[in-house]
């Protein structure tokens, strides 16, 4: 086991304390997920070659020119991250170091300029503890990070930009689907595809999730949380879930997609493989076609399928849905691998389990 890091926060950044803070306003009882938001975040500018200096400010508006980059071609990249009120009271920012590495590679596969880690870590750690009060004390409630950036330059020629601004805001949040941690429904989408090889399918970036959002309505129309997304050559290959990755456990094995580039490398799929090695649980990264997953579940091998990510954390999946076929597993509560995970993983959120690799970021 690894030693959690507990943070003396420096105060590197200058900070504008909001004169009305909207704190009491809050319903903590009743969050849902992502429309409230807290009362600072972080700023910084990109110009002449180089990042300045940031500031942290009032969570309010931000102004740019219609001409810039981001609005016409996309130049962005974005990161998700939670942080957790442990049951000693202290704040937990889950996996930063993970969460960053994550953010730099989407960065430079979109050709905008690295953050340094340095300053990207104390922006998260000084914005967090400025704003403490908001992260919810429940279990089952975080206080969500949202760490962006995007081209500013004004132009409209297709090039890389030379300025961006970089900012962090956060908001304490509920449950991602409205489902809770009860199971959800998916199902494919063959005539739609996510991503492909040497695309952008592994980058967290703004396009990815657009282009989505059409199949995912269709989806919802028809009575499924999210869809279930097959490789984009051959239209059989399960790859990811619109929010989460993908897991199943055949044959006692959990199984789930490699990283070949068409998926996003999630922080919480990483903390799910390595838990299953640390407690000597069977896992594999591999292909799976969406036939063999059927054949599975007709032959009983198919026990339990799960999503894994940062806002979902663990989410079972009840119905698969796939050209007229449907797989039906326990749609009332979570399978025994996933609420294993689910357990541990929320309890090192909170300080009830043991942290064991230096996940957790202690202020």
């Amino acid at each position: 086991m690894s030693e959690t890091k507990v943070t003396a926060v420096d105060q590197t950044f200058p900070v504008k304390k909001t004169t009305a803070s909207r704190l009491q306003s809050v319903n903590f009882s009743d969050l849902r997920f992502g429309d409230v938001f807290s009362d600072h975040m972080f700023e910084l500018i990109y110009e002449n070659n180089s990042w300045q200096k940031g500031k942290i400010i009032p969570y309010g508006p931000v102004n740019i020119m219609p001409s810039a980059n981001i609005l016409h071609y996309g130049q962005g990249a974005f990161e998700g991250m939670k942080a957790f009120t442990m049951e000693n009271g202290e704040i937990n920012v889950f996996r930063i170091h993970d969460h960053y590495n994550r953010f730099n590679d989407s960065c430079k596969r979109l050709n905008i300029p690295s953050i340094p880690e340095e300053t990207f870590t104390q922006a998260i750690l000084q914005l967090v503890d400025l704003d403490r009060e908001w992260v919810p004390s429940d279990k089952y409630k975080s206080l969500y990070l949202r760490p962006f950036v995007f081209a500013t330059e004004e132009f409209l020629g297709l090039k890389t930009s030379t300025t961006y601004r970089f900012y962090i805001i956060t908001g304490p949040v509920g449950n991602y689907y409205r489902e809770g941690i009860n199971p959800v429904k998916l199902t494919t989408m063959p005539d739609y595809v996510r991503a492909v090889k040497g695309g952008v399918g592994n980058a967290k970036v703004p396009g990815n999730y657009a282009a989505s959002l059409y199949p995912a309505h269709v989806a919802m129309q028809q009575g499924y949380s999210q869809v279930l997304w097959l490789d984009a050559i051959e239209r059989k290959y399960v790859e990811e879930v619109g929010a989460m990755n993908i897991f199943f456990v055949i044959d006692g094995k959990v199984s789930t997609s490699p990283l070949t580039g068409t998926i996003l490398p999630g922080v919480t799929r990483r903390s799910v493989l390595e838990l299953c090695k640390l407690w000597g649980l069977p896992a594999e990264e591999r292909m799976i076609s969406i036939d063999e997953l059927f054949a599975a579940y007709r032959e009983g091998r198919l026990t339990e399928a799960f999503g894994s990510g940062t806002a979902a954390v663990i989410s079972p999946v009840g119905v698969i849905h796939h050209k007229g076929e449907v797989i039906t597993l326990d749609t009332e509560k979570m399978g025994p691998v996933a609420e294993r995970l689910y357990a541990t993983i929320t309890g090192i959120h909170h300080g009830t389990e043991e942290d064991p690799a230096g996940w957790c970021n202690i202020i």
